[in-house]
């Protein structure tokens, strides 16, 4: 989520954040500290693993400065301690002395968990699917039983438009690809506001991977809400299981058999599950150009921004809007069996790591 908050510092490099200032902050929360701070994987954030004095360890969430205000990370929070309530499996943040659960430091707002062992689920059978659906289904139940009024909305005004306005701005797009990419991706915009129009929506997780649930204890947790918004409930669903081949439509329909043991779930709302897909694309390219005055980018993605990764990533957008075509053709057969078929459409092969940054499989 690359969307900067009002009043955005001038740097959001974390430069101050030095591991005497981690220790620091921690103890700030009454915990005494061990010197042991070890960095776990976040592109956007900086989290610590931080050990104290009994040996057993924190973690300490340090969120990019003008990122998020307050008011949204307290309703991030909010939605967390609503799931634990409903005895759904999260990570909850700890309050602070004298309550809160959102501490200020040089700039940057910070929150500490409890560390959570365990393992990422590296697939999904069948029976693991029918589980997920099951806890997703809770999820959205709890996620649609208050609102959270200053979250950021699904939207192709957010997440397609203002990234297309935000790469013109910049000039980032080469100039043999920058009409074919920005067309592409405003028609894209334009089927989503279509498609959404009358969907109802209601706080998800936002960016529900495999690589953001754990086995722990025989359970299966959700982690790392930080991506939390109001949206669709199809946008969890196909984050989860992105697969497009029979194998994850099967999975997809044991999923849905356990969601729905606890919550309606209208199946025309799939016909997103595409544009949804490209709306990604587009989102996550342009992140990852917001971020690139942030050195760990250039060094995750050496290759990103040369003329050849615009040029694929324009031929993806391309590919990936026939595929919308294609499938909104055949919607419209099914009302009018005399319509045109639509044109077959090359489909690429779609792994993980094409919609997740945080992935490491």
């Amino acid at each position: 989520m690359q969307h900067q908050a009002p009043g955005t510092p001038a740097t959001d490099l974390f430069l101050t954040l030095t591991p005497e200032r981690v220790l620091a902050a921690v103890e700030a929360g009454g915990l005494r500290c061990n010197p042991v701070a070890y960095a776990l994987n976040s592109f956007e954030n900086r989290v610590y693993e931080v050990e104290l004095e009994d040996r057993t360890r924190v973690v300490a969430k340090f969120y990019r400065p003008g990122r998020w205000t307050a008011e949204q990370i307290l309703e991030e929070h909010q939605f967390l301690a609503d799931l634990a309530e409903a005895e759904i499996p999260v990570c909850t943040v700890r309050p602070f002395p004298g309550g809160g659960t959102l501490r200020e430091i040089d700039g940057i707002w910070y929150t500490l968990s409890d560390r959570r062992g365990g393992r990422a689920p590296d697939e999904l059978d069948d029976a693991t699917a029918r589980r997920l659906g099951l806890l997703v289904g809770r999820l959205h139940t709890v996620g649609a039983s208050r609102p959270a009024e200053h979250r950021l909305r699904l939207s192709a005004d957010l997440f397609i438009r203002d990234n297309v306005d935000w790469l013109v701005l910049h000039d980032t797009l080469p100039k043999h690809v920058r009409e074919r990419y920005l067309d592409t991706a405003l028609t894209v915009a334009d089927i989503v506001d279509e498609l959404m129009e009358g969907v109802p929506v209601h706080r998800i997780h936002g960016d529900l991977h495999l690589g953001n649930l754990l086995f722990r204890d025989g359970l299966l947790h959700v982690l790392d809400f930080d991506d939390m918004m109001i949206g669709p409930a199809v946008q969890d669903i196909w984050l989860v299981l992105p697969g497009r081949d029979a194998w994850a439509v099967r999975q997809r329909d044991a999923f849905l058999e356990g969601y729905e043991q606890f919550r309606a779930f209208d199946r025309s709302t799939l016909r997103l599950i595409e544009p949804l897909r490209a709306l990604r694309m587009i989102h996550y390219a342009t992140w990852i150009a917001r971020r690139w005055h942030d050195p760990a980018f250039p060094a995750a993605w050496p290759q990103f921004g040369t003329p050849e990764h615009w040029q694929r990533e324009t031929d993806d957008l391309v590919e990936q809007l026939s595929v919308i075509r294609g499938e909104m053709a055949e919607a419209a057969r099914a009302h009018d069996p005399d319509a045109e078929p639509a044109p077959a459409a090359t489909e690429n092969v779609l792994t993980n790591k094409d919609y997740f940054w945080d992935w490491e499989g």
